[in-house]
């Protein structure tokens, strides 16, 4: 990631609305069009890329999840791993946000960045400072 570039922390509630028509599907896609043109940075943690190419297998078909990889690949995002950091930044956010330790995976990674959190689920992320949150109900 480069450090002239902003970056985006995502949550899968706003991966999914890429590849599945949803609430907002346009503003979603403008984060991934402005990645693929290197104007912003994306990462996400681990779970972020099995979440929601499930979602692309279950709502299209298995023969979708491979386009739907190149798509994320193109992107240029950055796949953050579970680490001891991550794990220990996550139970603060829980408690900070009132949100399951699942959910607060992406905006762990967004402190620990110092990056955007990026997000389609108010509920879970509402209260994250400085959350970019794209209107729509939450997968």
């Amino acid at each position: 990631m480069s450090p002239q570039r902003p970056v985006f922390v995502l949550d899968a509630s706003l991966g999914v609305k890429w590849f599945k028509p949803e609430p907002d599907q346009a503003a979603a896609l403008a984060l991934l069009d402005r990645a693929t043109r290197g104007e912003i940075a994306l990462a996400a943690p681990a779970h972020f890329v099995h979440e929601v190419l499930s979602v692309v297998g279950h709502h299209y078909t298995p023969r979708d999840i491979v386009p739907a990889w190149e798509r994320l690949k193109a992107s240029g995002i950055a796949v953050l791993p579970l680490s001891d950091e991550v794990v220990a930044e996550a139970a603060r956010q829980c408690d900070a946000l009132g949100c399951s330790f699942y959910d607060a995976l992406a905006p762990a990674c967004a402190s620990l960045l110092g990056a955007t959190l990026a997000s389609a689920d108010e509920r879970a992320h509402g209260a994250y400072p400085g959350v970019h949150l794209i209107p729509g109900p939450a997968s």
